[in-house]
């Protein structure tokens, strides 16, 4: 696998998280950890792009935005986050190779692989076990931003 291949499969795994996450959002609202954890796939894929323009490689549209659905409930969503977080470490595993003769590549793709690990599959875990312990039927949906009159 060349590097331009490694950059291009991460950042496609990036943009599809970000576009998976923000169905949720747009089905759900702003619910956690989605909705912080939607902002940190944004700033993955920025450090995926900046490694493409460090290594002069074109950086590829996103083919994801606003063509994935959200499933039917938040407890899938957690269940599907939570497996789409495992894939993603083992996907880096292989990058992390692909990418052994960059070592600033490898960095890169070890900081992301461990911000899925360390951060985001536990907050997807507690977010299922919230999602179990309410049935499923939408209590524990986390903070909704509304617009509320008056102050705050």
């Amino acid at each position: 696998m060349s590097l331009e291949q490694a950059l291009h499969a991460a950042l496609d795994d990036e943009y599809h998280a970000r576009a998976t996450y923000q169905a949720v959002l747009d089905a759900f609202g702003d619910v956690r950890p989605f909705v912080n954890i939607v902002e940190s796939e944004g700033r993955h894929i920025q450090a995926l792009k900046r490694q493409c323009e460090q290594h002069g490689i074109a950086v590829p549209s996103d083919k994801w935005a606003g063509r994935v659905s959200a499933p039917e409930s938040l407890k899938r969503a957690c269940e599907d986050a939570m497996k789409a977080e495992r894939e993603n470490a083992a996907l880096y595993e292989k990058l992390i190779e692909a990418a052994r003769e960059y070592p600033d590549v490898q960095d890169t793709f070890r900081s992301l692989q461990a911000a899925s690990q360390e951060r985001h599959l536990p907050a997807f875990e507690r977010c299922d076990e919230r999602e179990g312990s309410s049935g499923g039927d939408g209590g524990g949906r986390g903070r909704r931003r509304r617009h509320r009159g008056g102050a705050g």
